[in-house]
């Protein structure tokens, strides 16, 4: 007489899909995190395109400047020192010319002066004592932390916008702001090489569909673990 064996509970193909599963809705979760917080960024840069501009100072006083457009009175800023960033601007390598300029308050504010294409070797004039004011118009951003990745800097050139860095490359003495003041007027308009230029305020939002995704794949595995289970729990071995 042939005796049939019950099928054991397969506990090391369910530990694994709930560790999978809980991965699953920990990124699904971490999109819709991320959605929110750019939700938020795209109202913020919305509202501050049609405030009138500021001075820097007073945006700097505001709660969160980021977005603001602004207007800074910085001396000598058209001479001034720069350290070089590498950037790409429209498809075209190059670099940033980075400034530094004294603010209200002891601070430090880095200025991003504008983008130079890779092709130009040439670079403005730099006259360290020039007390000549110049009047800038831009938009505050904070400034990003370079990546684990980014290469250290090298010869007066950045690879990434490392704040304190660049101003102490640039002898600027005082607290460096969070922010970076990008121009989007001139600050040399007799050099036209010099194309002053914000980063674009326009962000991409894919998060949901980032959600969504991760969200489904964690049902089909739930799926194709409730029909393994039942395929194996139902399948009856003979037993001599």
């Amino acid at each position: 007489m042939t005796a049939v064996s019950r099928p054991r509970f397969p506990v090391v193909l369910t530990l694994l899909a709930v560790l999978l599963l809980g991965l699953l809705l920990g990124l699904g979760a971490w999109q819709v995190q991320r959605l929110k917080w750019k939700e938020g960024l795209i109202a913020a840069a919305e509202a501050a395109s049609v405030w009138p501009p500021v001075s820097v100072e007073a945006a700097l006083k505001t709660q969160d400047p980021e977005f603001r457009r602004v207007l800074l009175t910085c001396r000598g800023l058209a001479r001034a020192p720069y350290v070089e960033l590498q950037s790409i601007e429209d498809g075209d390598a190059g670099v940033r010319l980075i400034s530094a300029c004294p603010v209200e308050g002891g601070g430090v504010l880095l200025v991003d002066r504008g983008f130079v294409p890779a092709e130009i070797s040439a670079r403005p004039p730099v006259v360290a004592d020039d007390a000549m004011p110049v009047v800038v118009g831009g938009v505050l951003r904070r400034a990003p932390k370079p990546g684990a990745m980014t290469p250290p800097p090298a010869e007066g050139r950045f690879y990434g916008r490392d704040a304190v860095a660049m101003a102490a490359a640039l002898k600027a003495a005082g607290p460096v702001s969070p922010f970076t003041f990008y121009a989007v007027t001139s600050t040399n308009p007799d050099w036209a090489a010099l194309r002053p230029v914000a980063p674009p305020a326009a962000f991409s939002n894919n998060h949901l569909g980032y959600a969504l995704t991760w969200f489904g794949l964690a049902a089909a595995l739930i799926i194709f673990y409730l029909v393994l289970l039942r395929r194996r729990m139902s399948r009856k071995d003979p037993v001599s």
